[in-house]
């Protein structure tokens, strides 16, 4: 195990913000907003909204506990044993531990032949569910990945370096600003990866493991509603993760720019898609400098809405700035939003 490679870290989990929101796979205009004059996309139209906190409303529709598929351990290389005979392990070829290199917003500018939509998995959010023996705060690293039948390579939805971990309590919710690099696909069966462990001293051998394989997502009657599957390892831990399979769905890039900055303030951003309740936490952090946030992923049902929920706070004042922005999701195109 000492000698595996593990892929870059998570790293730059704080990076900054705000001025301009861009969303790719953007068009139209939402219901009862009328079209914004400066909008820099023609045709297309944003709306923006002051609001006050809305009512925290769930709409999870079942939790299952799962477990890894047999022969999947990495810990003990069960995973990279017996590829001629396991189908799974061939055809998403599992020995390959390279990461896709497929780039988000390749629905910008289509070319010819790709598909308008497909189905995908949206993650909405990873819970440190339970910790094998230890309630207190513990040092977490790993990663979980998803293998589609795009390219059948690593598409990481979290990927944390032994030398740089997160430290976490039971019940904390996991950072996913690493990932995915692009949509996740769910043509026929998609397979999720996984490896996250508790690091415990100076040598990765004293490490608790807290989960370890893979897990399959077939086709599925559950559709277009959020559900929760409970990961559990075979030392007593467990992580949640909160997912949709989302039926004719678009992938939407959304990159959060800062162009001006009269002072550091604090800024959390919230993501909603496809009408569904539970939210995707893209940033939480202190924006120091003009800069850029990453680029998120999210997944998004054709003809549905993204939307993003923004919270500023200066710690000069008490108050808080809330904003929203809705974006009416297409197969194709982009859209730009300066906010003053």
């Amino acid at each position: 195990m000492a000698s595996r490679w593990w892929p870059p870290a998570l790293a730059r989990r704080l990076v900054p913000p705000v001025r301009r929101v861009s969303s790719e796979v953007t068009d139209g205009n939402p219901s009862g907003c009328g079209e914004d004059p400066r909008s820099a996309t023609k045709g297309r139209t944003t709306e923006i909204l002051i609001m006050e906190d809305e009512e925290e409303v769930s709409d999870i529709d079942y939790t299952v506990e799962v477990n890894a598929i047999p022969q999947s351990s990495h810990r003990d290389g069960s995973i990279y044993r017996g590829m001629r005979r396991s189908g799974w392990k061939r055809d998403y070829r599992v020995a390959d531990r390279s990461e896709t290199r497929l780039e988000a917003m390749m629905f910008s500018d289509p070319t010819k032949g790709m598909k308008d939509c497909c189905n995908m998995l949206q993650i909405f959010a990873l819970e440190l569910a339970k910790i094998p023996g230890d309630n207190g705060l513990v040092e977490l690293y790993g990663y979980i990945a998803a293998r589609d039948e795009v390219d059948m390579l690593l598409n990481y939805v979290v990927n944390i370096c032994r030398n740089d971990p997160i430290i976490v309590a039971q019940g904390s919710l996991i950072c996913m600003a690493s990932g995915p690099r692009r949509g996740m696909e769910l043509a026929n069966c998609a397979i999720i990866e996984y490896d996250m462990r508790i690091k415990r001293g100076r040598h990765e051998r004293d490490d608790l493991q807290l989960i370890d394989g893979a897990k399959d997502f077939y086709i599925t009657s559950t559709w277009n509603r959020p559900f929760t599957i409970n990961i559990r390892g075979n030392c007593g831990g467990a992580v949640g993760m909160t997912l949709a399979c989302l039926h004719n769905a678009v992938e939407a890039t959304v990159e959060v720019l800062i162009s001006e900055l009269h002072g550091s303030f604090n800024m959390s951003l919230r993501c909603f898609t496809s009408r569904f309740y539970k939210e995707i936490r893209l940033f939480d952090g202190v924006v120091i400098e003009s800069c850029g946030l990453k680029r998120y992923l999210v997944a998004v049902m054709k003809m549905s809405f993204i939307r993003l929920k923004f919270k500023v706070h200066t710690p000069s004042s008490s108050s808080k700035s809330k904003l929203c922005c809705t974006f009416k999701a297409k197969t194709n195109g982009h859209n730009t939003r300066e906010i003053d």
